[in-house]
């Protein structure tokens, strides 16, 4: 095989969930300028259809709301693409919450609304999606699940995110507990977990010590788009057809040099 085109994705169906904003409109963003047509998904109709014919300049991008918290809407989700595909072949596990409390404070809700989504979602989209990613592998060029998990998920992190932490870390356990399941249906599974990126989920944080966290990072900046986009292009082409199980954190040296 030509290495000529090993990075090309056009032509693939991808769905992004919460692909209205911060890393999931990243990645989607990226993929329907890289050739694909893309598929976001977000809780929010409005937003979604709004974010949809914006990207839509670029390509063909389709809005299909949903709130993934729940299995019915993973079902529903799940149908409607199948409604109107016959396979997928990338399927971005990125619609997440967090949230942040002192631990007195930190009480059911706190982790039912955030495991709800971050895992539970996850694991349910993913098996109702299946047959679809099924219809799309094979050997050569195998169907994609990317997951999005966190460096909150890989270190202690310094905020009072319990929840959002070890749901993170739940995501990349599950990553690899599907990739195993899935790899002999020709789907790979694997995580991206971010570090620092501007987004709604980090507007905060970064606003109160957005220098600091730069300045603390080995590279010295800030992730940008084409960071986050770039790997999920190289996991979804021939480039990255031989990876499965695999957490990539992307964080500019954080956790690998720590």
């Amino acid at each position: 095989m030509s290495s000529k085109n090993l990075f090309n994705i056009e032509g693939k169906t991808a769905l992004v969930t919460g692909g209205s904003r911060g890393i999931g409109l990243m990645i989607a963003r990226g993929f329907v300028e890289a050739g694909a047509k893309v598929y976001i998904s977000s809780r929010k109709a409005a937003v979604c259809d709004e974010v949809a014919a914006e990207l839509s300049e670029f390509g063909t991008v389709v809005s299909v709301p949903a709130d993934l918290s729940t299995e019915a809407e993973c079902i529903r989700l799940a149908n409607e693409i199948a409604e109107r595909e016959e396979r997928l072949d990338i399927l971005v596990n990125n619609a997440g919450a967090t949230w942040g409390a002192p631990l007195e404070d930190f009480d059911d809700a706190a982790w039912d609304r955030v495991l709800n989504l971050n895992v539970k979602g996850v694991f349910h989209l993913t098996k109702h999606l299946v047959p679809l990613l099924d219809a799309a592998g094979t050997d050569d060029d195998p169907a994609r699940v990317i997951n999005i998990g966190s460096v909150d998920g890989i270190h202690v992190p310094a905020l009072e995110t319990y929840s959002y932490s070890a749901s993170k870390a739940a995501v990349h356990q599950l990553t690899r507990v599907f990739a195993r399941k899935l790899a002999p249906k020709r789907i790979t599974v694997n995580a991206i977990a971010p570090g620092p990126f501007e987004s709604k989920m980090m507007a905060a944080t970064l606003e109160a010590a957005g220098d600091s966290i730069a300045r603390n990072n080995p590279l010295g900046r800030i992730g940008r788009p084409d960071d986050v986009a770039g790997t999920a292009i190289f996991l979804s082409s021939r480039a990255g057809a031989y990876l499965t199980g695999t957490i990539i954190p992307v964080d500019g040296g954080i956790t690998g040099t720590r």
